[in-house]
């Protein structure tokens, strides 16, 4: 069992050695944490929840009704469905999904990932080409990294520009959808 605080929230995660940190919350999300502003209206996905952490935190801020969640890994929404009742937020869309494949729902004003970053960009390359799609206008893509430029540079050319903070070393990723279509800017 993991306990954590994170924004003043107190939560408990049952975790497993086959996901992605299990032991303590990642460094890297707890950075991204840190820099998003959460609004009550926000509708947020989790994407690439792990057992949790994000959009559990996410919908004790927004409510449960406007927090969706996904993940490829099995095991990872199974513990995500376990948190859901131990952090006493029942309700929380949660589903098995590659990417984008298994969510219908759109509009989000925030998506949230850490995507995996230690293989090549075909993933992120996804979550930010479709991100973009399923956000509404002056919706967020949130991200966090330890790799600057690919993100960078794919975060520009789709949504026209990006903020980019770091924190011990990761690199949170914040870019804005402005209008319907990618923005098309060569970086």
């Amino acid at each position: 069992m993991l306990n954590v605080n994170i924004k003043d929230i107190d939560m408990k995660f049952n975790t497993s050695e086959e996901v992605f940190a299990p032991r303590n919350v990642d460094k890297g999300t707890l950075a991204m944490l840190s820099t998003i502003e959460f609004k009550n209206n926000d509708k947020v996905l989790d994407l690439g929840c792990g057992y949790g952490i994000v959009g559990i935190l996410s919908a004790k801020i927004v409510g449960v009704a406007n927090v969706f969640m996904a993940d490829i890994d099995s095991r990872a929404v199974e513990l995500t469905r376990q948190n859901i009742e131990l952090n006493n937020v029942k309700g929380i869309e949660v589903c098995e999904s590659d990417g984008f494949k298994n969510i219908s729902e759109k509009d989000f004003t925030l998506i949230i990932s850490n995507p995996p970053y230690h293989v090549d960009f075909s993933v992120p390359k996804e979550f930010i080409e479709k991100g973009f799609n399923r956000l509404a206008v002056g919706g967020r893509i949130y991200m966090v990294t330890k790799r600057k430029d690919w993100y960078k540079n794919k975060l520009v050319s789709i949504f026209g520009g990006v903020k980019i903070t770091e924190i011990d070393g990761y690199y949170v990723f914040m870019a804005e959808k402005k209008s319907t279509s990618y923005s098309n800017k060569k970086k």
